[in-house]
């Protein structure tokens, strides 16, 4: 309850949880930076090792799939030992993985050392600082959940330009071991403002307790899935289609607006999740991401187009983000949040695994026409499984 001491007298909604949120933002700020910079990477990557969309994709999928799955294991050993050993553990794995990337003679060595480094490095950085977040606040928990994972979306805005910029400059190669440097400072930082949430000391239920037959959950889970497997093609493909579709703008302003519009998507359904049914702005949020890739396929190659499904797709990814670990906590509670947000998250790591590869192989066959259609329609079916939630969950109010 609000006013709950936690270790060394802090409380609840008190400095310190706030503390820790700004540890997050800045955590999240830099391993989504990164990952979501591999746009940039995509087509330097491709041309110097000879490879498709699809396999070149494969780059992304594992490393998104790696972090979301082992999202399960680092979620539950953050209940268990803290927030700020599991990310001190993850950011030793993210810097190694971005300096060994720099030195792959094949994008096969570059799945391992990306994919299994970077990959790692978030899954001890995303859900365990989400979670904790969750357990600092109880009044402003939506709000508080909304400006740490606007991390990421800033983190798209700055790190996306400045990977572009450091390609141009420097090459791909020493592009990643610049931000491995940076990624190592910043990464300290976050460890230093990283506290145990108050009910740390108190032992959660089995994950399998928690979650055994709850409709809710599989609900969640099924939705995130298809919804996830949608949402990446932006990440991957959006620099690839301005250059393949002689799109008369920067492909880094796109994903920057994207990045900016995930932190007003975040902030604004953060404070109105205070206000309306979390459930509700969690199907409004999804719904609107099919709609993005509507407007993507209906504009081509206009750039002003391509500006309004930008800003469109990252309101409605934002506020997916910021809402989805209200739900968590509103239906299962803050003890032990850390390993039910990771088995959840590990839909998206599916989907994150499966959707790009699979929509890359419809561009290379049929367009990216195609694809854009294929992701929407996804998305559209990820949106309406929410309606199956149970009356009363999509009625409550946190």
């Amino acid at each position: 309850m609000l006013g709950e001491q936690g270790r060394g007298g802090s409380t609840i909604d008190s400095l310190r949880a706030w503390a820790v949120a700004a540890g997050a933002f800045l955590s999240l700020f830099t391993v989504f930076g990164v990952v979501y910079s591999f746009g940039e990477f995509f087509g330097p990557m491709a041309d110097e090792f000879g490879t498709n969309r699809s396999q070149t994709a494969m780059f992304f999928s594992i490393t998104t799939f790696t972090y979301f799955v082992l999202g399960l294991a680092t979620g539950r050993l953050a209940d268990r030992v803290g927030q700020r050993k599991v990310l001190l553990m993850g950011s030793g794995a993210m810097v190694v993985g971005l300096f060994l990337t720099s030195k792959v003679s094949s994008l096969e060595m570059g799945y391992l050392t990306y994919g299994a480094g970077v990959g790692f490095g978030v899954a001890c950085c995303f859900v365990p600082m989400v979670a904790g977040v969750g357990g600092w606040f109880e009044r402003q928990r939506t709000l508080a959940l909304g400006v740490a994972v606007s991390g990421i979306g800033v983190g798209t805005l700055v790190v996306v330009p400045f990977s572009e910029w450091l390609i141009g400059e420097y090459g791909w190669r020493t592009a990643y071991q610049i931000l491995a440097a940076l990624s190592a400072a910043l990464l300290l930082i976050s460890a230093v403002l990283a506290h145990r949430p108050p009910t740390s000391g108190v032992a959660p239920e089995p994950l399998g307790k928690t979650v055994r037959g709850r409709s809710d959950f599989w609900i969640l889970y099924g939705s995130s899935f298809l919804l996830s497997g949608s949402l990446f093609m932006a990440f991957v493909f959006l620099a690839d289609f301005v250059s393949s579709e002689s799109v008369d703008g920067s492909a880094a302003v796109l994903l920057g607006l994207i990045g900016i519009s995930s932190v007003v998507g975040r902030l604004l359904l953060g404070i109105l999740g205070a206000r309306m049914p979390v459930q509700r702005l969690l199907l409004l949020s999804s719904v609107g991401l099919s709609a993005s890739f509507g407007v993507w396929a209906t504009v081509g190659s206009s750039y002003l187009g391509l500006i309004v499904f930008s800003i469109v797709l990252g309101v409605s990814y934002g506020g997916i983000i910021a809402i989805s670990p209200a739900v968590v906590a509103h239906l299962f509670g803050t003890l032990g949040m850390g390993g039910v947000l990771g088995a959840l998250y590990t839909a998206n790591g599916l989907g994150g695994l499966i959707g790009p590869p699979a929509l890359g192989a419809l561009i290379d066959s049929s367009g990216y026409l195609f694809a854009q259609l294929i992701a929407g329609a996804t998305a559209a079916i990820g949106a309406l499984i929410l309606l199956f939630l149970p009356k009363s969950a999509r009625s409550a109010r946190p």
